[in-house]
């Protein structure tokens, strides 16, 4: 099969495309004919490397992916050959504690597709049959693969972590990116009152037009007091910041009394400057959550399949033009996913 992968850690340079040996079925997995993937933050670190993780090289990038099934090993039901079908990333063994609780991503043995496995920008890929959930004909193959990731990252955080109720107020960093415009939605289908923050005006309009109703430039503003006029000097009750070192004093300054900062990343940089009076003196919940389970993926794809929340595709890439799209995704010039078509639809 034809795949996008890289022999070495670093730039996008590294990336090549070329003959990848197919992979084969075991018994419970399913063998996907990939028709899209698309791009996370993730694919960027590991393809950089990550500290405590060592891959076997040469490794296969990508998360997310949307196609037809193509084989059925032994033992796994419910899906058969021709079924079109998204992939869920987070692999779990479904018998610890975390998993028999519902808390998928805390699992002892808890990977993800693209990350610790092979991963989707390739034209075949085997996973596990509790990972592929069918989709119908009225979601392209496009889209589908722009939701997995994003969508169940947002409403674990925001419903799951954050406990989010109605007509709470909800500031969003990076509201136009992937998770952002997903965080979005899942605030506005809540009930919530959104402030969305991104570091441009056209940014800021995608972000009004999935229901945002505070708009902040970050690179024009001050965040901090935008924030404090919008709410009457009060903070906002939830935070979402996944970008780190350089949103992070402003993010906890931005927090109501009581109120919860959550976060899923640190594409910025891991390792902020903290004042610690913010976080005791005003009794503040800072919550961390990554990835999550299959209903935190079902739920929000119900929603999307409903129509009342859609994902966001910035950009479509053809197969032989990954490394591209990886320099544009480092540039963070782009709003919304960037997909790549691995395969014609048919």
């Amino acid at each position: 099969m034809k795949a996008v992968y890289f022999e070495e850690h670093g730039g996008p340079e590294v990336l090549e495309t070329g003959d990848f040996d197919d992979p084969i079925i075991g018994p419970g997995e399913i063998l996907i004919d990939v028709k899209a993937a698309s791009l996370n933050h993730l694919d960027i670190f590991v393809r950089r490397g990550l500290p405590g993780i060592r891959l076997p090289l040469p490794h296969i990038t990508g998360s997310d992916a949307a196609g037809v099934v193509g084989g059925v090993g032994d033992g796994a039901a419910g899906i058969a050959v021709g079924d079109r079908v998204l992939v869920n990333p987070t692999l779990s063994c479904g018998r610890c504690e975390f998993c028999i609780r519902g808390d998928a991503s805390l699992c002892r043995s808890f990977k993800i597709v693209g990350e610790q496995t092979q991963g989707t920008c390739c034209e075949k890929i085997v996973v596990p049959h509790d990972n592929v959930i069918p989709i119908p004909n009225s979601l392209s193959f496009e889209d589908a693969a722009a939701v997995p990731l994003v969508f169940l990252t947002a409403w674990r955080m925001l419903i799951t972590r954050a406990h989010l109720r109605p007509s709470e107020d909800v500031l969003i960093l990076g509201a136009a990116a992937g998770v952002g415009t997903a965080c979005i939605q899942i605030a506005k289908v809540t009930g919530a009152r959104v402030l969305a923050a991104a570091s441009s005006d056209e940014k800021l309009e995608l972000c009004r037009s999935l229901g945002a109703d505070v708009l902040i430039n970050y690179a024009k503003e001050d965040l901090v007091k935008k924030v404090r006029n919008e709410t009457g000097k009060r903070g906002v009750d939830v935070c979402v910041d996944y970008i780190g070192k350089d949103t992070w004093t402003k993010s906890l300054q931005s927090v109501a009394k009581g109120g919860r900062l959550v976060t899923c990343g640190a594409t910025t940089g891991y390792d902020p400057k903290t004042d610690l009076r913010h976080i005791f003196f005003r009794q503040l919940e800072v919550i961390g959550s990554t990835m999550g389970s299959k209903n935190e993926l079902l739920a929000p794809l119900s929603l999307i399949l409903d129509g009342k929340m859609r994902p966001v595709v910035g950009k479509v890439f053809h197969f032989e033009q990954t490394e591209e799209a990886h320099r544009l995704m480092e540039s963070r010039k782009l709003s919304g996913k960037i997909v790549i078509r691995v395969a014609d639809n048919d």
